[in-house]
C-alpha cells in the first residue's frame, strides 16, 4: 500500500499504457468493488488530470477506475456529486453515459491514504480522438452538449452537491489550475495580446441562468466514445460551473490549429443551435473562450506527461498556439472561418 507521503501522480511515472497497476491499487480495486472471487487485471490507460486504469475481470473488460490526483478535488463529496449528475443524465435519458459502480459499502469512492478512486462500467468502442474522420460527429456533439445544458438548467441538485468552478483565474494566470503558458517557448507578447483581446470579450459575457451553469468542461475527442450505437460521453472528472459556451471551447481542445477545426466548430454550432439557438454575440464569446482554452491547455502541457496526447498533437502545441493567436487577432470569430 502506498504511503500517505505519496501525494503526486509521479508514482505512476514508470508506467506506460498497458502496464500493470501497482499492487496496492489492484488490491484496493479488488477489495472495494468486491472482486475477490475473480481473476482481476488492472492496467494503465493514461495519466492526465488523474490516472485511469482498465479493470479486466476474468479476462473481460469490466470497468475503468480513475485514481484522482491528490488535492485535485476538495473531498469525497465532489466525487459523489459527479456520480450523482452522471446518474441523473442516464436516468433522464439526456445523453449516453457510463454507469458508475458502487463499492461494497454503498458509496462510489474508495480511498487509501491520499488516493481516491471511482469506477465506471467499461464502455465499448473507440475514443473519438482515434477516429480517422471525426468531423461527421461534431454536429451530434453539439446537440448532446445542448441537451446537457438544458438538463442542468432544470435539474434540482441533490443536497450536499458540490463541484468546483471554472473561472478565468482557474484557466490562466498565477492560480491557473493546470499550469501557466507564459515562458513555455512561444512569443509571449503575441500570446498576451490575444489573451487580452479575448478577455475583453469575455468581460461582457453574461452569467445569468441561461449562460452559466454546471457543464462537462472537457468534452473533447478523448472523452467521447464511438461505436455502432452512437456516441457516449465519458470522463466527467472536470465537470463544474462555468459559461455554457466553455463546452464549445473544450470541444476543440488541442486541435484548434488543424485544417478541419473550422468545419468541426461550425458543425458543433449547427447541432447545438438546433436545441439552443446562438447569437452572433454568443459565437464571439465562444471563440474568445476557445482562445483562452488554447492558452490554458498550452499551460497544461507544462505540467503533464507528453503521452497524455497523441505525439503529433503534443508536438504541435507550441506552433499551433501561435497560429491560433494570430488568427484570433485577425477575427473575433476565427474558429468558424
Amino acid at each position: 500500500m502506498t504511503s500517505t507521503a505519496d501525494v503526486s501522480l509521479d508514482v505512476f511515472d514508470q508506467l506506460s499504457k498497458g502496464d500493470a497497476a501497482p499492487a496496492w491499487l489492484t488490491d484496493l480495486v479488488v477489495q472495494a468493488w468486491g472482486f475477490t472471487a475473480h481473476e482481476v487485471e488492472v492496467t494503465l490507460i493514461t495519466v492526465s488530470e488523474n490516472a485511469t486504469f482498465l479493470v479486466r475481470v476474468d479476462g473481460e473488460p469490466y470497468a475503468v477506475t480513475r485514481v484522482a490526483r491528490p488535492g485535485y478535488m476538495a473531498g469525497t463529496d465532489a466525487f459523489e456529486s459527479e456520480v450523482a449528475w452522471v446518474a441523473a443524465l442516464s436516468a433522464d435519458g439526456v445523453v449516453p453515459v457510463p454507469q458508475a459502480l458502487p463499492t461494497l459499502n454503498g458509496t462510489y469512492t474508495a480511498t487509501t491514504g491520499p488516493w481516491t478512486c471511482v469506477s465506471y462500467k467499461f464502455v465499448p468502442g473507440q475514443i473519438l480522438e482515434d477516429v480517422s474522420e471525426p468531423v461527421p460527429h461534431y454536429r451530434e456533439i453539439g446537440r448532446m452538449t445542448a441537451r446537457l445544458h438544458e438538463h442542468t438548467m432544470g435539474w434540482q441538485e441533490p443536497r450536499g452537491f458540490t463541484r468546483h468552478s471554472w473561472q478565468i483565474a482557474d484557466m490562466i494566470g498565477p492560480a491557473a489550475r493546470w499550469g501557466r503558458w507564459e515562458g513555455a517557448g512561444q512569443d509571449d507578447r503575441l500570446l498576451r495580446r490575444a489573451q487580452e483581446a479575448a478577455l475583453a470579450v469575455i468581460a461582457d459575457a453574461p452569467r445569468g441562468p441561461g449562460a452559466w451553469g454546471l457543464i462537462h468542461a472537457d468534452l473533447r475527442p478523448s472523452n467521447i466514445m464511438v461505436d455502432d450505437g452512437g456516441l457516449t460521453v465519458i470522463d466527467f472528472d472536470d465537470c463544474g460551473y462555468s459559461w455554457y459556451l466553455y463546452d464549445f471551447a473544450a470541444a476543440l481542445s488541442f486541435i484548434e490549429h488543424v485544417p478541419e477545426a473550422p468545419e468541426m466548430a461550425s458543425e458543433w454550432v449547427e447541432g447545438y443551435s438546433e436545441i439552443r439557438p446562438l447569437t452572433r454575440g454568443d459565437l464571439e464569446t465562444g471563440c474568445a473562450l476557445s482562445m483562452i482554452r488554447r492558452l490554458q491547455m498550452f499551460g497544461w502541457t507544462t505540467t503533464h506527461r507528453s503521452d497524455a496526447l497523441p505525439p503529433e498533437l503534443w508536438d504541435a502545441q507550441g506552433s499551433g498556439t501561435t497560429e491560433v493567436a494570430e488568427r484570433y487577432l485577425r477575427s473575433a470569430t476565427w474558429l468558424l472561418e
